[in-house]
């Protein structure tokens, strides 16, 4: 189980980074995804509760309509496929861990409906338990993190959990530690699709 070879992995606030806003993350994320070719994406998601306004299937499951959620997510299908499709082409894989605390929360319950999409459409997502990092959160959570090539991003939310840019990290050692911190965690997890099908499929409409 990762831990003690990568207890400095928790404490960012001291390394050089970058503060950027959201629009300037994005920028910057899609220019060097598309720019270039050949790097893997490594992403941690550990929080268990955010808001995706604007996203038309998370306004749809916070307002309580459910079935119009899942519809909406499935629309999303055609784009997910193409975007995978595309990042293969240029020799770029994305891998995702996500921790999964139970029981869900109605978020991540949502969420969880997405990423099995994403999965279908060609992400490689795998889930873990809290207990996977437990040995790393004695002081705080473990941060949202998401590499690109030697890029690392330590994304950033607003108080009501709301996407709020990103500190950007170009040191290549950072990305190199982080990237094989949630590549340990990948290889201990459980496919997202499995656990989807045992864990979530049964469950009535979250509340």
């Amino acid at each position: 189980m990762p831990g003690s070879d990568h207890l400095r992995l928790v404490d960012l606030d001291h390394a050089p980074g970058e503060r950027l806003a959201l629009a300037a993350y994005r920028s910057d994320f899609q220019e060097r995804q598309w720019t270039i070719a050949g790097q893997d994406s490594w992403k941690l998601e550990r929080g268990q509760s955010f808001q995706e306004p604007g996203f038309e299937s998370w306004e749809a499951f916070s307002l309580g309509h459910w079935d119009e959620a899942l519809r909406l997510i499935e629309g999303e299908r055609d784009y997910l496929r193409d975007f995978s499709a595309k990042n293969a082409a240029r020799g770029t894989d994305l891998f995702r861990v996500r921790v999964v605390e139970k029981p869900l929360s109605a978020y991540l319950h949502w969420e969880l409906h997405l990423l099995r999409l994403r999965a279908e459409c060609g992400e490689k997502i795998r889930v873990v338990g809290p207990e996977a990092i437990s040995g790393l959160e004695s002081a705080r959570l473990l941060p949202e993190i998401l590499t690109l090539g030697e890029v690392t991003y330590r994304i950033q939310y607003t108080e009501q959990g709301a996407l709020d840019g990103a500190v950007r990290f170009t040191d290549p050692q950072v990305a190199a530690d982080w990237g094989d911190f949630i590549r340990d965690l990948y290889d201990t997890g459980e496919d997202l699709s499995a656990y989807f099908d045992r864990e979530v499929r049964h469950l009535p409409p979250p509340e």
